[in-house]
């Protein structure tokens, strides 16, 4: 078994994160088409404005985290290893500005919070799928 520090596995974690990518939002498309035919379409569209916040929740990390170690990895004497400060900022207030996102949309558009709520699990189901896959998969 291949260990985590080598280079497939490193690509295996590259192909993983973009797994999750796609699923949130697939899975985000799917439950906002099923919900709008059961619930209404301020629901489905709850749902779905959810999954592209998680979307970009997930992706705002996952800059914020190669940034740093990238950083991280630099040597000491190496000026361009600098976090820009965009990094920062999205890492530190990145549940405040969905959090935003959501009470605007919520306040204007009427759409349910419950709805977006929902909507931003499509990450953590994305995630636990991918997850799954890995360990039903775990060298492929």
């Amino acid at each position: 078994m291949a260990t985590r520090s080598t280079p497939a596995a490193s690509l295996r974690y590259k192909e993983d994160e973009s797994r999750i990518s796609r699923l949130t939002l697939l899975l985000g498309v799917l439950a906002a088409i099923a919900v709008a035919c059961f619930r209404g379409g301020h629901w489905g569209l709850g749902i779905l404005i959810g999954s592209v916040l998680a979307w970009f929740n997930f992706h705002w990390l996952k800059q914020g985290l190669d940034a740093f170690a990238e950083a991280a990895a630099a040597p000491g004497n190496r000026r361009s290893a600098k976090v820009p400060v965009l990094t920062y900022f999205k890492a530190l207030f990145r549940y405040g500005l969905i959090a935003l996102a959501v009470y605007v949309i919520f306040r204007f558009l009427n759409v349910p919070v419950l709805s977006m709520v929902l909507g931003l699990c499509a990450l953590g189901a994305a995630t636990f799928v991918v997850s799954i896959r890995s360990i039903v998969y775990p060298q492929e």
